[in-house]
């Protein structure tokens, strides 16, 4: 089906978001913001010092002692202050690591820009001088934003500026796994069991390289029932899966749990789609007999767009190239959800394949999604989101922001209450010009 212009009745809400008419101004790359003024950090050697404070430290620090890390770095940068702000769960707002800095908006300010469009923004600042918000970005994945007040931005202070953010979005990444902390800035309410479980498995929302990007949302945060995603990265391949489990509730947490863990211990051990998916069968069929889950799962071969994938009683994925979703390309016979095989069928699971061109999207998704209700109470239906990511593209909006924004237009209409769990996994393939 042909989407490449908005059907009568659109929701506005799902296309692309205008840049404002006056966006915050960017920091030139070749000229200071204001006349240098002379600090510590201006002395030679301030980025050597800076780097070796910052190495010898960070590995060893909590992530309860890294504002305060940062701020013995301040005068080695020669800036006045710096704050360290995290995205929450559902990426609305922009919370301070330490105690006294307001809870930012990401939507309507400054930062949330910088957020968005993970690029340098800089304003005048209330408490005098100039405010820089930098994201903070661990590989391809948004963590949120390091904000720097400073009387001068130079090329040399933004060079080490640059240098911190670095260090601090690996240093956030490693932390958050053995620290509650950063666990409990990123919520906004409290977290049902189930949602718990499912949370603890799920991998970055966004991984990357320069040949390809994976990049998902689920949706609700708090009181997930039995959705969830998967994705890895190799030197060869990108692995990228979806679920959704039978129910809506502690079983059906399980349910997913088990299969995601037997989708990543079969991948580990090379197995190819059809050994990993009856891995999945099996446990399944072992530890859960009366539960089931549909599912996606897929490789992507990083050199040649070759796309493996395996659908289990599954809404089949929808293949976006350029201005248009081509029609029924990746439609094929229908196969049992996972769990089912194990106990009713001996028939071996089947894989296909498809090749991509550079700058196709390959869009995964969850019933809860195309079921959504919109203002006046119909569906959002598979053509009014995925014209809501072409836009995106054409725009040149980044994949995440896209997803971004059509699960917050999803959850806006519904008043945050889904009937169903609604999850978005979109692939892009684009490797580098030979």
């Amino acid at each position: 089906m042909a989407t490449g212009s908005p059907a009568p009745g659109d929701d506005p809400a799902l296309a692309a978001a205008p840049p404002p008419a006056h966006p915050p101004a960017r920091a030139p790359a070749h000229a200071p913001t204001s006349a240098p003024v002379p600090t510590p950090g201006d002395i030679p050697g301030g980025a050597e010092r800076l780097l070796e404070t910052l190495l010898a430290e960070v590995h060893t620090v909590t992530p309860m002692d890294l504002p305060a890390l940062v701020d013995r770095c301040a005068p080695l940068l020669g800036v006045e202050n710096i704050v360290i702000y995290l995205v929450d769960l559902q990426q609305r707002h922009l919370t301070p690591l330490t105690h006294g800095p307001p809870t930012i908006a990401l939507d309507t300010s400054t930062p949330g820009w910088a957020y968005r469009t993970i690029e340098l923004r800089v304003e005048e600042s209330p408490e005098g001088g100039l405010m820089a918000w930098l994201p903070l970005v661990d590989g391809a994945e948004r963590l949120g934003i390091l904000g720097i007040r400073t009387m001068a931005l130079d090329p040399t202070r933004l060079r080490r500026c640059r240098m911190l953010a670095s260090v601090l979005a690996m240093a956030i990444t490693s932390k958050r796994a053995y620290s509650d902390t950063i666990a409990r800035q990123s919520r906004t309410e409290p977290m049902d069991l189930p949602a718990e479980m499912l949370r603890a498995l799920l991998p970055p929302r966004t991984i990357g390289n320069d040949h390809a990007v994976s990049t998902a949302v689920l949706e609700p945060a708090y009181h997930i029932g039995g959705d969830a995603f998967d994705h890895s990265l190799t030197t060869s391949t990108l692995h990228a899966a979806i679920f959704d489990a039978m129910g809506h509730n502690l079983a059906s947490g399980l349910t997913t749990t088990v299969a995601v863990a037997g989708c990543r211990n079969a991948r580990r051990a090379g197995a190819e789609l059809p050994e990993l998916v009856d891995t999945i069968d099996q446990a399944l069929g072992q530890w859960l007999p009366d539960q089931y889950c549909t599912g996606v799962i897929t490789q992507l071969d990083l050199a040649d767009g070759v796309l493996h994938w395996c659908n289990c009683g599954h809404p089949p994925p929808l293949l976006i190239r350029g201005q248009r979703v081509l029609d029924a390309a990746m439609e094929r016979p229908e196969q049992p959800p996972m769990g089912l095989p194990a106990q009713f069928s001996t028939a071996p699971r089947a894989a296909y394949e498809t090749l991509l061109e550079p700058g196709d999207r390959v869009l995964l998704y969850t019933d809860g999604v195309t079921e959504a209700r919109i203002e006046g109470g119909g569906r959002l239906g598979l053509r009014r989101f995925t014209d809501s990511i072409i836009r995106g593209a054409a725009a040149g909006e980044r994949a995440p922001e896209t997803l971004r924004r059509i699960i917050h237009s999803i959850l806006d209409h519904q008043k945050d209450q889904l009937r169903d769990d609604a999850t978005l996994l979109l692939i892009e393939w684009r490797p580098p010009r030979r």
